[in-house]
């Protein structure tokens, strides 16, 4: 006999199942299944395009283990199990053991650069027998469940640069350990796709407007030098003075030293920061990194070296042409012109088979996925589910973005992959999990309103 807590009636272990059955059908009927259907047709389209980079003509199978299409349907085939897992638990667990996850993930994260082979100068991979894992890709989510856990406090409130600073901490705990350690760039700099959330939940905008001057000048200091890069931070100041002195004698108001002493500051800071910019530049950055920032910028043409993905890749999309050379089709691909072409590189296979018209699709498809992640975190109404939703929002939003920016030459070569695109494990069950954990929080929004 069970106790029915509404009544405190003692309730029949049948009463219990029929309950627990229906508990199912409730969240059956409440996930949000047209975000599954985005995912079933990214995912369907992505083996595919697997398929596509990798098919040779002496394959028997498409199902064949030993090929990636074989291997990409056991990754989809266990993500919808991982799925159908997380939307059967109950929400509460999530909320409870966030920072339990986000203390075992670090902890993972410090001793997988021990325990990990040497892969391209990377020792971000756990090899557990035929299978690789990059615990980055699963410190994703745990440190956007830490997150909306810490910032859905109810005391909590975003009023001044100190309420950032534990928000911070736990954000650039993970980031750094990715960067210095496991010496995997790319997976480190997704973390700052949390500053969307930031936003969100009323970041003052002079954060984003600091990245931008941030990178600007990086450019200027590392293509230009730093000289000339202090004269536009000089000419910006004098601006910036001249205005405030234009408005006093406009409006006849008195002198605001308040305002002279930011942009004072700011112009140190800016000076400060344009001579630091060359020595990270030079020692801070590995030899790889600098030359692919270096032929991104068009200080060095190297086509058969750093250069060459980014050459083999707008080669492969433009011979695509309007609607594609077909399925299967594709001659880069092929011969195996653009390396990495079914990981980093998957928007090469789109391109090349399915043409102009095909990737147009593609990116509207994603589009739509994304506004509709942006619907399901509107309509929360709990903070710990909207910032959640936020941080799921930025994260697909910086690979989609830095991703085809990368292949088609617009973004420097981090090695990111195509969210449900690109072959691997690790990224799809990573983008897999912080996916249906939304839903299921998402789905749980009828429960919490009772």
């Amino acid at each position: 006999m069970l106790k029915n807590y509404n009544s405190g009636e003692r309730l029949p272990r049948t009463s219990y199942i029929v309950l627990k059955m229906s508990s199912r059908n409730n969240i059956l009927r409440q996930v949000d299944w047209v975000t599954i259907a985005f995912f079933l047709a990214l995912v369907t389209f992505g083996w595919m395009n697997v398929l596509g980079a990798s098919y040779t003509f002496d394959q028997t199978s498409v199902f064949d283990f030993a090929y990636r299409s074989g291997k990409q349907l056991v990754w989809i085939g266990t993500s919808l199990v991982i799925g159908a897992i997380i939307l059967s638990l109950d929400w509460r667990l999530i909320d409870l053991s966030s920072y339990i996850l986000y203390g075992v993930m670090i902890l993972v994260l410090l001793v997988t650069p021990f325990l990990a082979h040497n892969v391209k100068g990377s020792l971000s991979w756990l090899q557990f027998g035929p299978i690789s894992v990059q615990p980055a890709e699963f410190a994703k989510v745990t440190t956007a469940l830490a997150l909306a856990k810490y910032m859905s406090r109810y005391e909590y409130r975003l009023r001044s640069w100190r309420d950032l600073l534990v928000p911070f901490g736990l954000l650039i705990l993970p980031m750094g350990i990715i960067m210095v350690l496991q010496r995997e760039t790319g997976s480190a700099l997704v973390f700052l796709s949390f500053m969307l959330m930031f936003y969100r939940q009323g970041m003052n905008g002079f954060v984003l407007w600091a990245a931008v001057v941030a990178v600007v000048l990086f450019i200027l200091a590392i293509k230009e030098g730093t000289i000339i890069a202090l004269i536009v931070v000089g000419v910006v100041t004098i601006l910036a003075v001249a205005y405030l002195l234009l408005q006093r004698w406009r409006d006849n108001r008195k002198w605001k030293r308040g305002r002279l002493t930011i942009v004072l500051v700011c112009a140190l800071a800016c000076c400060a920061y344009c001579a630091v910019c060359n020595f990270a530049f030079e020692h801070i950055l590995q030899p790889h990194q600098r030359i692919r920032v270096e032929v991104l910028l068009g200080m060095v043409d190297d086509p058969q070296g750093a250069g060459y993905n980014v050459a083999q890749s707008k080669i492969a999309i433009g011979s695509g042409g309007f609607l594609g050379k077909g399925f299967l089709k594709g001659t880069q691909t092929k011969m195996n012109f653009v390396p990495e072409q079914a990981t980093d590189f998957i928007f090469c296979t789109v391109g090349e088979e399915w043409g102009f018209v095909g990737s147009s699709i593609l990116l509207i498809v994603y589009l739509a996925f994304i506004l509709r992640l942006i619907t399901i975190a509107e309509r929360q109404k709990d903070a710990f589910t909207m910032i959640y939703a936020y941080c799921v929002v930025g994260i697909f939003l910086f690979h989609l973005t830095i991703n085809v920016g990368m292949v088609l030459g617009l973004m420097p070569v981090i090695g990111i992959p195509l969210p449900f695109l690109s072959y691997g494990g690790s990224s799809l069950w990573g983008f897999s999990i912080l996916l249906f954990t939304l839903l299921r929080l998402d789905a749980a929004r009828f429960e919490k309103m009772k």
